[in-house]
């Protein structure tokens, strides 16, 4: 019988060597169950090759073509990414709704005698657990402490910091592939789809009965909106801040955003993506900033006429008071202690 899965949770319980999925390439980069390789059985010109076929030929065409491609494409994986997988091997397969694609592949790999199941519903109804967890259902831990600061306070390397500390968080930016603000990007971001994934996943793995710490975002990280249960949970929690001194966060942001310092061409197109806010004057002046190397500079107006202003007034929509640890420094060294005082203000909030 196809394995039914009730609850993400379900997941971690699993016993499984290895999850297939065996949708098409484009359909798994989407986004898949978490710890799924890709073996399709069709790919993506294939799929839609067939589903060309049965609507337009007709049914039985496309089912007799299909079956040929499945049957090529399962023997290549068997004579190659499969061919190592020893006798008592046992794989979890999926495709999009566990029909065709799926119980095909599964019954070549049980004619070896390997002890395939498939999943019931296939990537559908995991898809389904997900979108449940996340809008259907409130924030699952009852006390949510967020990381407040304006921008350059340290807060993501301070919220990194925490775990050791025996603080469990929920990193948004580091699920999100992405730091938050227009200078934020750090790649490629997930689709929406893989980012509630994630999200739905770290979230199954906290403890209801621990504080979390989320860093401060808006209800966007890059481009990945954040479900309102949670984004609730947030603007109804209570707040730490760092507090730290203008010269202080601009220094810091040089550090922390040698990345985009190191690339000219990014960091002008980012400053250019202002324009619509500020005045052309302001962006030609900050521009001069950043082609002649005045990046701490460059920082400390950027957070002063725009980030700061705009902080504020989100931090305005928030109903909890914050506890305010004030730092002189925001230097390497230094952080662990900002994250110690973190820790022991939730610690003293739990007593």
């Amino acid at each position: 019988m196809p394995l039914i899965i009730n609850a993400l949770s379900d997941l971690f319980a699993m016993d499984f060597d290895e999850i297939i999925d065996v949708r098409a390439p484009a359909e798994y980069a989407e986004d898949h169950i978490p710890g799924a390789i890709n073996l399709p059985v069709l790919d993506d010109a294939e799929r839609a090759r067939v589903g060309t076929i049965y609507k337009q030929v007709n049914p039985f065409t496309a089912r007799k073509l299909g079956a040929a491609l499945v049957a090529q494409n399962a023997a290549r994986h068997l004579l190659e990414t499969l061919a190592d997988r020893p006798g008592g091997w046992k794989p979890l397969v999926y495709c999009w709704r566990g029909g065709q694609r799926s119980g095909s592949f599964a019954m070549i790999l049980a004619q070896i005698g390997w002890r395939v199941e498939i999943i019931s519903g296939g990537y559908k109804s995991w898809r389904s657990l997900v979108v449940d967890a996340l809008y259907n259902q409130p924030f699952p831990v009852p006390m949510v402490v967020v990381l407040d600061g304006n921008t350059g306070s340290a807060k993501t390397e301070v919220l990194n910091l925490l775990p050791a500390r025996g603080v469990q968080v929920l990193d948004l930016e580091g699920l999100a592939s992405h730091r938050g603000s227009l200078f934020g990007a750090m790649g490629a971001q997930p689709s929406q789809k893989a980012f509630e994934c994630a999200l739905a996943m770290a979230i199954a793995k906290l403890d209801p009965t621990r504080p979390v710490v989320i860093e401060a975002e808006s209800s966007k990280v890059g481009e990945r909106r954040l479900p309102g249960p949670i984004w609730k949970a947030m603007v109804n929690a209570r707040r730490i801040e760092i507090l730290a001194p203008p010269a202080v966060r601009a220094r810091y942001l040089t550090r922390a955003y040698a990345d985009i310092i190191s690339d000219p061409a990014r960091l002008v197109d980012t400053i250019n993506l202002l324009r619509p806010a500020h005045a052309a004057t302001v962006i030609d002046h900050w521009l001069a900033l950043a082609t002649s190397g005045g990046f701490e500079v460059l920082a400390a107006e950027l957070m002063e006429q725009h980030y700061d202003p705009r902080y504020d007034k989100h931090r305005g929509r928030m109903d909890a008071a914050a506890s305010v640890i004030s730092v002189d420094s925001l230097a390497q060294a230094d952080l662990g202690k900002i994250a110690d005082a973190v820790a022991a203000n939730i610690t003293a909030t739990i007593d």
